[in-house]
């Protein structure tokens, strides 16, 4: 088989995290609520009825634009997209054509350890339609318009994607950026970040073939599946001489397969015209500048700074998906206790379950029960339990370990003691000891561990298990 290359395109459409809608003063959040209850006059197109922009939904672009290493456009205006669906009311919809709020831009990506720049064509404003439900012994259809008017940002980005592995590592990326820039809340399983994946295959690098749109796409794994079904598929149809047709496809998730759906539009079948309703944006320097110094620590900062740390990319990447966790992290990195980070990293990642969202760790307390681990009045398991009990006991490190029992005993005299009984309990261990095997020393060493009720410094009493048999030097 001749080697086919892949060229992938993906539009993201993100919700923006706002209380009401992106052209009227009703709530935006409608997980919960009974179908067709959050709407007004204007979601549901009445005579007469005038959209009024959300400011906020306004500034959340913005913040976007800095978080794609871009800056959003001084001018941009609305316009109408026109396409007749029963969950689309008004016959169109108030999106961003000619002049949308973020041209350009670019998110980095790792994929298979390399990395790579994805570039962004453009980001525009656009108002969600409502959801159509098909019940499965039913011959209609339902339409909810709880979710019409609901304020998105489109981000388109280029063909620059060529694997489904860089289409699933874009999409964390793109996920990252937006929940970390408070954009959105980025519910994937509630549908506020979706995505629209384009792909064509080719023989020739250097041409395009025809391409398929995989719609609706709600997770990272289906990007990645649904990627590599429709290569897999397209190539197929080549092989065999046949087309691929350019058309829109959904993915059914049972049966981890792509569907035809209808056509692929083309831009002027939309019909676009200036939205004569909505005034144009103009935004000034000021208004732009103070956009960018609100901007928080995004997941490439983030990166770098506990890459500082010494923490492996695999941990990195565990933190970055509790935002809560990864703030606790850094606050004690810029405190300036770089060990405590790095234990607190490893801590949190361990309790993960137990971490409430809006948990606060003492910077002092983390610094104190790192030392305690320096300093071997702590091991490793007991200070992770010490850990667990601050995250609901205020008390101080020292007095929790007291009182859980869990202060490492490094008296020799004690443990000396307790070496004879466990040597005289385990000659055969013992005598492999002095053989040179080196698993049964860690035998005697848990030995020793479970007779102290995990309290004797292992490595002091290892030290006292070779003195004892005569191998102190060895």
């Amino acid at each position: 088989m001749q080697q086919y290359t892949s060229t992938i395109g993906i539009e993201c459409h993100v919700q923006l995290r706002t209380k009401t809608k992106l052209f009227s003063a009703v709530g935006n959040d409608a997980r919960e609520a009974k179908p067709n209850t959050l709407i007004s006059h204007i979601d549901v197109g009445m005579p007469g009825a005038l959209p009024v922009l959300n400011e906020k939904a306004l500034e959340l672009a913005a913040r976007a634009a800095f978080a794609l290493n871009t800056e959003p456009q001084k001018f941009s205006k609305f316009d109408r997209k026109h396409y007749f669906y029963p969950d689309l009311p008004k016959g169109y919809q108030i999106t961003q054509y000619e002049n949308p709020i973020i041209v350009g831009g670019s998110v980095e990506i790792n994929s298979d350890g390399r990395a790579k720049i994805v570039k962004i064509t453009r980001s525009h404003l656009e108002e969600d339609a409502g959801k159509n439900t098909h019940p499965a012994t039913a011959d209609y259809s339902l339409v909810d318009l709880n979710r019409a008017g609901t304020p998105l940002l489109e981000i388109v980005s280029e063909p620059d994607i060529h694997s489904a592995a860089e289409a699933k590592a874009y999409a964390r990326e793109l996920y990252l950026l937006m929940k970390y820039a408070d954009v959105s809340d980025v519910d994937l399983y509630h549908g506020n970040m979706r995505f629209d994946v384009n792909i064509s295959v080719s023989k020739d690098p250097e041409k395009l073939g025809k391409r398929a749109e995989i719609k609706n796409l709600n997770s990272f794994r289906s990007v990645e599946n649904a990627v590599n079904y429709e290569i897999d598929r397209q190539v197929e149809l080549l092989e065999k001489g046949e087309l691929v047709a350019q058309e829109t496809r959904g993915w059914d998730e049972a049966k981890q397969k792509t569907t035809s759906q209808r056509g692929k539009e083309e831009a002027h079948d939309y019909r676009y015209m200036p939205e004569p309703d909505v005034p144009p944006i103009e935004l000034d320097e000021q208004y732009i500048a103070k956009v960018r110094e609100s901007m928080p620590k995004l997941p490439p900062e983030i990166r770098e700074t506990l890459n500082k740390l010494t923490i492996s990319s695999n941990v990195v990447e565990d933190i970055l998906d509790r935002e809560d966790i990864c703030k606790l992290i850094i606050t004690q990195a810029v405190s300036g206790d770089a060990d405590g980070a790095k234990r607190l990293a490893y801590w949190l990642l361990q309790s993960k379950d137990k971490v409430a969202k809006d948990a606060t760790i003492n910077s002092d307390k983390i610094r104190k029960l790192s030392e305690m681990v320096n300093d071997g009045s702590l091991n490793s398991n007991a200070a992770q339990q010490v850990f667990n009990e601050m995250l609901t006991d205020s008390s101080e490190p020292m007095d929790i370990a007291d009182r859980l029992n869990l202060i490492q005993v490094s008296d020799t005299a004690e443990i000396e003691d307790i070496v004879k009984q466990i040597l005289v309990e385990n000659e055969k261990a013992a005598e492999d000891v002095k053989n040179g095997e080196a698993k049964a020393i860690g035998f005697l060493v848990g030995q020793v561990m479970a007779k102290s009720k995990g309290q004797a410094n292992p490595q002091v009493a290892q030290q006292i298990i070779k003195k004892q048999l005569g191998l102190q030097n060895k």
